[in-house]
């Protein structure tokens, strides 16, 4: 399934998300009008929370085996993180041990992890050094789950592995998850259950 903007706006007194691609045949589905040009009913554009991840580089990346359907709180897909280097290519660990992909993750969220456009020296060249450590070996992965760690252990890793060089304080998984995870993977499955029903019934309004 492939995500797609979302138009919003306002009118009749509610709330109307619709397909983006509508575009100037904009109506309100309550009274067949189009919107007005003044700010309060003005469409808003919704982009899309789920991005490429191979098109991202330096960031911390959530997808799941089925794409973007499986980011739905109402799914019970395992998610999988990975982290991206700087040309788009994705590593993260399974029982395969540590696999560094250039497909597989097209629908991901993603949390930044450098200012847009910059990425930290020598950051590919840390995290092909960090996937060759003992902890992410095949034998070892088991041995990580029971603990778990897994993939997500294995970002996280990384990441507080660069903090500690630069000097930083180590980011515990509960406050990494809470305070940055949490929220996107939040928005993104409301934005795929409005998406969904956008997609089925033409609009839907609150």
């Amino acid at each position: 399934m492939e995500l797609g903007d979302l138009l919003r706006f306002s009118h009749c007194g509610r709330t109307v998300f619709t397909d983006a691609d509508a575009g100037l045949l904009l109506r309100c589905p309550e009274c067949g009008r189009a919107p007005s040009l003044s700010l309060a009913e003005a469409p808003v554009r919704l982009r899309a929370p789920v991005v490429n991840g191979h098109r991202t580089g330096c960031c911390f990346l959530v997808t799941s085996r089925y794409g973007a359907v499986g980011l739905s709180e109402e799914s019970d897909c395992e998610l999988h993180v990975g982290i991206s280097d700087s040309e788009g290519a994705v590593w993260s660990y399974s029982k395969s041990g540590v696999r560094r992909q250039r497909h597989g993750w097209e629908q991901s969220i993603a949390v930044p992890l450098v200012a847009p456009g910059d990425c930290i020296p020598d950051w590919d060249m840390r995290l092909e050094h960090f996937a060759t450590l003992d902890e992410w070996t095949q034998e070892r992965f088991e041995e990580q789950r029971e603990f778990g760690s897994c993939c997500y252990g294995f970002a996280l890793g990384f990441i507080n592995q660069l903090m500690t060089s630069q000097g930083r304080r180590p980011i515990t998984k509960e406050h990494f998850t809470s305070d940055l995870v949490l929220p996107r993977v939040k928005a993104a499955s409301g934005y795929l259950a409005v998406f969904r029903y956008v997609s089925r019934h033409g609009y839907w309004t609150a």
